[in-house]
């Protein structure tokens, strides 16, 4: 970085072949991929956004989360199962839903990591997706978006905690999408959660669940603005300020103090 705080000195090459296509290039006039998960790391933090997405420079990628993954995968199943018969989940009985799994010939495709439900945002160029976990039509022919989430807790489960923010701006991140494909979305989408009891006397090779659903009004209005402002800091020559809140910009500011 220059003094004056730009990434690219003038020799610097900034159109490396190895991520041409991966990292924004303003030169070009390709739509650019936007990710719902990049989206919420600009959010977060817009400089650790800008070296993710413009220099290449990735934050670190915790484990994967495998037992999670296959809770989904076995709901996804359970649930489809309905969805072949056009009829509701048990849960949704009992929780008063009056809806039935989405059937529609793209459901598989729109689940599927790295396609999900995609638009083109004409204004940023953006081509944003996510990648859904289910859908379920209301009986007004709406669509409400539906998000497994696993956890293993004694308190009461709520939307409340500071951290699942996230999990809320992800849902209306999903209901931007399918709104701007033309379905008519309902504000009201719901939290699957399934949750492991630790009560239990012993394991016996069996991690047993209970199943809650929590509803979530969501507000998708702030797409359209947060977009534009991710299309100018992709633009810009300069690295963002660090947020004082990231624990990325944290990490890195004590690094270099420390000479490392």
């Amino acid at each position: 970085m220059d003094k004056q705080g730009s990434l690219f000195s003038s020799t610097t090459t900034v159109n490396r072949p190895w991520h041409k296509k991966r990292y924004f290039d303003p030169s070009s006039a390709e739509p650019f991929e936007l990710s719902r998960t990049k989206i919420e790391l600009f959010t977060r933090c817009p400089r650790c956004f800008y070296l993710d997405r413009r220099a290449g420079v990735e934050i670190p990628r915790g484990p994967a989360f495998t037992l999670n993954s296959a809770v989904d995968t076995l709901l996804k199943k359970e649930f489809d199962i309905y969805r072949d018969k056009q009829a509701p989940h048990p849960l949704m009985i009992s929780y008063k839903i009056d809806a039935v799994p989405f059937q529609h010939p793209s459901m598989d495709e729109w689940r599927k990591n790295f396609v999900g439900v995609r638009y083109l945002d004409k204004p940023t160029n953006l081509l944003v997706f996510g990648a859904v976990d289910d859908i379920w039509q209301n009986r007004d022919k709406t669509l409400s978006v539906v998000d497994y989430k696993s956890t293993a807790t004694e308190k009461e489960l709520t939307l409340d905690d500071e951290w699942k923010d996230s999990y809320k701006r992800q849902m209306e991140i999903y209901q931007w999408l399918l709104e701007k494909n033309g379905f008519s979305v309902s504000c009201t989408g719901y939290f699957v959660f399934v949750n492991g009891q630790t009560g239990r006397d012993s394991f016996n090779n069996k991690l047993e669940f209970e199943m809650a659903i929590l509803p979530y009004e969501g507000k998708r209005d702030w797409m359209s603005g947060t977009l534009l402002e991710i299309k100018d800091c992709l633009m810009a020559d300069k690295i963002p300020a660090a947020s004082p809140q990231c624990e990325y910009c944290q990490y890195r500011e004590k690094a270099k103090n420390s000479g490392a």
